[in-house]
């Protein structure tokens, strides 16, 4: 079975467990290092990653790109509007040549619906970079620096605040796998896909919808938001004002626990959904967030072709 990346639960819990251990594991392993030195195993030696861009990046990129390599493998690096696929080529029929040039695909994209094609058609692993509705990689990532950081998974409360995006969608979807609790304040409107909640539910987590933002952040092991404003956007003033009162600040972090940690996926717009003194204040772990792309998406790689 060709081994997919698509959302968290392609891989599961354990999975995921052994994904963030492999990530700690190998980043103590090179710290010192140069970035561009492989690992000493080099468990990717000979295999090649190709990236394809239909959105702008910066992290997916450059940790993916820098992930291949430390893992020992190299990588292509495509620009959606410079392939064929720009020309009118299918998913399909992309999924179908890639499989006999490389060893895995990672695309970041809008609709889902995209990469659930190219999966279908690919031989081998297909890793969403991003789609609309779900970021699994940024979450592992999140998984990761959280734990580094003293939280247990298991019974942490996370507090979410601002959008029901594609990032809360993943953060709930782990909830249910690694059996921790959201609670999670959006304006009337912009509320997730509730078959995320749903399906965690059934799973043990608690998922909870309130305006209140003082009562998401109450007694919150981590508190996490992300840009309202996505790129293409449209009615971004009308948005702006409905998002306003689930601003983090200083007096929203400090209802949380006294140790709780912050979070935020970037690019941050500083002075919307987060002020200055939170995210450059001693409870935001955003830059070991960053850095840990890197160190998750070789555990995700590893997995996906089957060497974790």
């Amino acid at each position: 079975m060709t081994r997919h990346f698509l959302n968290l639960s392609d891989a599961g819990g354990d999975a995921i467990a052994a994904m963030i251990a492999d990530a700690i594991d190998r980043k103590a392993a090179r710290a010192g290092w140069p970035k561009g030195k492989a690992d000493a195993d080099a468990p990717l030696a000979g295999h090649t990653l190709a990236m394809i861009f239909e959105k702008s990046s910066t992290r997916t990129r450059v940790s993916f790109d820098m992930a291949i390599r430390q893992l020992g493998g190299t990588s292509i690096v495509m620009d959606g509007g410079s392939m064929q696929l720009g020309r009118g080529e299918t998913l399909a029929d992309t999924a179908r040549v890639l499989s006999r040039m490389v060893d895995a695909i990672m695309i970041r994209t809008d609709d889902h619906a995209k990469i659930e094609e190219m999966a279908a058609h690919a031989t081998v692993p297909v890793i969403n970079g991003l789609t609309d509705l779900s970021h699994p990689c940024q979450i592992v990532a999140d998984l990761l620096t959280v734990v580094e950081h003293g939280v247990a998974l298991p019974g942490s409360e996370w507090a979410w605040l601002g959008d029901g995006n594609n990032v809360l969608h993943s953060i709930i979807e782990a909830a249910g796998l690694m059996k921790f609790n959201v609670r999670y304040g959006v304006p009337q409107g912009y509320e997730p896909d509730p078959r995320f909640g749903e399906e965690a539910e059934k799973r043990g987590a608690t998922i909870t919808l309130s305006r209140d933002a003082q009562a998401v952040a109450a007694g919150a092991d981590v508190v996490v938001t992300d840009t309202w404003i996505s790129m293409g956007q449209e009615h971004v003033h009308n948005k702006l004002a409905a998002m306003m009162p689930y601003q983090v600040t200083p007096e929203l972090m400090a209802l949380a626990k006294s140790n709780a940690k912050f979070l935020h996926c970037l690019p941050a717009h500083r002075g919307e959904e987060v002020v200055e003194a939170v995210i450059d204040g001693p409870q935001s772990l955003i830059w070991d967030e960053a850095e840990n792309r890197l160190h998750a998406q070789k555990s995700v790689l590893l997995w996906a072709l089957g060497k974790l």
